[in-house]
Formats: structure tokens, sequence, C-alpha cells
């Protein structure tokens, strides 16, 4: 039986002060099944792109502070390569996703059985504590609420995810900030995608959290999911 190709795989970070943590996830990263790391460096004080491009990554800048913006500077790189990826991972840069996972997570759209795969942290293996009651709750309500309006069954808006390129292009990803992983998943599901959620390990990050981590990155991220959720309806 001929074995399934392996794409072309390239990865996208977005970075904010993760000097500690950035080395542990890029020396996880498989890179016989990536061709291309990519960290966007978005407005570090610490000396992360410095780390990252020792580590052997490509770091580019994109010193507007947002998650989403970071994604989008990631993606415009890509598109202005000669030969763009088949598929794009994204993935986190505080260590608290298992980047050696990313096989698992790309795995449904080499065998042609999905567009977007969503890594969820919710079907995976946990470490104590490493996912907030906050975060918890704000991803059951999330989750419940584009299962009642867009019929998508998800558990989780994870950033661990795979997409395939063209899927990408298809999304036209606008979102700067907080909404980013929301506006991914009701997109996906308005224009009849095929998502499909893989379970995947979760651990306490290297340092505090951005989001979850203080009062109010929590208000504010809740907010925007729940008006990106809506505005899409």
């Amino acid at each position: 039986m001929k074995a399934t190709r392996w794409p072309v795989v390239d990865v996208i970070i977005p970075a904010l002060n993760e000097r500690a943590s950035i080395p542990l996830v890029l020396a996880a990263i498989p890179r016989d099944r990536v061709r291309e790391i990519v960290v966007v460096d978005n407005g570090s004080t610490d000396g992360t792109a410095e780390v990252a491009s020792a580590a052997g990554s490509t770091v580019i800048a994109e010193p507007r502070r947002g998650y989403g913006g970071a994604c989008l500077a990631g993606i415009d790189y890509l598109a202005r390569k000669a030969s763009p990826p088949e598929i794009v991972v994204f993935l986190d840069a505080d260590y608290s996703d298992h980047p050696e996972e990313l096989p698992v997570v790309v795995e449904p759209i080499v065998e042609h059985a999905a567009d977007l795969v969503i890594g969820s942290r919710v079907l995976g293996q946990r470490e104590r504590g490493a996912l907030l009651p906050q975060a918890r709750i704000g991803n059951l309500v999330a989750a419940r609420l584009i299962r009642w309006f867009y019929g998508l069954r998800v558990t989780d808006l994870g950033p661990f995810r795979a997409v395939r390129w063209d899927a990408l292009k298809r999304l036209e990803m606008k979102d700067r900030d907080f909404g980013w992983t929301a506006e991914m998943q009701v997109k996906a599901a308005k224009l009849d995608l095929a998502v499909v959620e893989v379970p995947v390990s979760y651990r306490r990050r290297v340092g505090v959290s951005k989001i979850s981590g203080t009062l109010t990155g929590t208000v504010r991220a809740g907010w925007k999911i729940l008006y990106t959720v809506f505005r899409h309806i």
C-alpha cells in the first residue's frame, strides 16, 4: 500500500516576552515534519526574538500587540513566499502545548478528513492547574454558542491548530486580538469547511498568562470572544 505523502507544513508561533519558553517550544517541534517555523515577535522587550532566531526559526516583527495581529503577520509572510505551505500550524510560545503532537494535529488534513483541525485540551490530557477555571468556563460557553448558532460541535477554542492553506485564505481572517480562534471556527462553520477536533495534551505554561492570568485579560478576552461569536451570525 502506497504511503500518504507528507505535505509542506509551516508553523506560526506568536510570541510576546517568551524568552524562557520559546527554546523549549522550538526544540520540541518535530523538524522532519515541518519546512519552516515562523516566530512572530509581538513587541517583546526580553530578547525573545534573539533567542528564537538563535534556535533556528525565522523571526519577523509585528510591534502592534495583539495575538491575532501576530498571526496575521505570520500569514502575510507565508503568502509572500514563492511557494506557500500546504498546511499551516498555529502554536503558542508559552510551552503549554506539546509541540511533539504536531503530527497528530495535522494528520486529519493529510488524510483528507478535515480542512481545519482544532487541538482540544478538553478532550486531551491536562496537567492539574493548566487550564484555569475561567478558561474552562469561557471555552464551555463559547463552544455551546458556536454549536447553537453555527451548528458546529466543538469543545475548545484551543490555540494549537492546523488549517489547509487554501481554506485559510478563504477564511479571510481579520481579528487582531482575543477573538482570533473564535473567528476562525465560526467562519469555518459558515463556509461549511470540514472541522475536526483531536485530543491534545496541555500543561501549565512557563510564566504567567497574559490573558487568563489576569482579571483584566480574562474580562477583555471573554468579551471579545462573545462579540466575535455573535457578530458573524
